[in-house]
């Protein structure tokens, strides 16, 4: 797979470096993209604005679905994770490119922005009472579901990192083996399988965040 990485050269060598140089290019791609849509944004919206402001109302619907209209003000969050995912995710796709989600530390970083964000706001809006939810429903329990508790949460960073990581890694693999063998032709199929997983890998990571924070939001018992 490496043989075919655009930014591969001399002296990008060291594999998370050239994941670091994708992560970067869809950065700035996301970004100018994004200027573009909105130098000149008009009542009637052209093609680019337009196809924006869809994804934009989609993942507003989606997240209301989800955490209410309370879930709103996490919209900045859910909103950036969900679409530099699916660019992540797609990107990959492309002869020559390799996904940043590929990677464990890139979804490492993710979630634990994810898991930083459950227990501040958890903590935010039901202070010290946020411990009890680690606690166990009576005091006697606590030495058995504290423990449990803790390593209930700290397995989810782990999950949605490692869960993004195998599904995204697999896809590459398995173009990169396409591509060799049939580097001409890649079996529609086979393309548009990657499509659909790209995309329910996606709404996957921007449920379980929004069920964590939803859930840190929610009075503890």
């Amino acid at each position: 797979m490496e043989t075919f990485l655009f930014f591969e050269n001399h002296w990008l060598e060291e594999h998370h470096l050239v994941i670091v140089s994708y992560t970067w290019f869809i950065m700035v791609f996301l970004a100018v993209l994004s200027f573009l849509a909105t130098r000149r944004l008009s009542i009637v919206p052209g093609r680019l604005q337009n196809f924006l402001e869809a994804i934009l109302e989609a993942i507003d619907n989606f997240l209301i679905d989800t955490m209410g209209p309370e879930g709103r003000k996490f919209f900045p969050l859910v909103a950036t994770l969900g679409i530099y995912i699916l660019f992540s995710n797609l990107i990959g796709l492309v002869p020559g490119f390799e996904s940043p989600t590929s990677n464990v530390n890139t979804n490492a970083s993710m979630a634990l922005t994810v898991f930083a964000m459950t227990h501040i706001v958890g903590v935010k809006i039901h202070g010290v009472k946020y411990i009890k939810q680690f606690m166990g429903p009576v005091w006697w329990l606590t030495p058995l579901m504290m423990p449990i508790e803790i390593i209930s949460h700290l397995a989810r960073p782990l999950s949605l990192s490692i869960r993004l990581f195998g599904n995204i890694k697999g896809e590459d693999i398995v173009l990169a083996v396409v591509l060799m063998l049939v580097p001409f032709l890649v079996p529609l199929p086979v393309f548009v399988l990657m499509i659909f997983t790209s995309f329910i890998q996606t709404m996957v990571f921007m449920i379980l965040t929004m069920m964590y924070i939803a859930g840190a939001m929610e009075e503890a018992h």
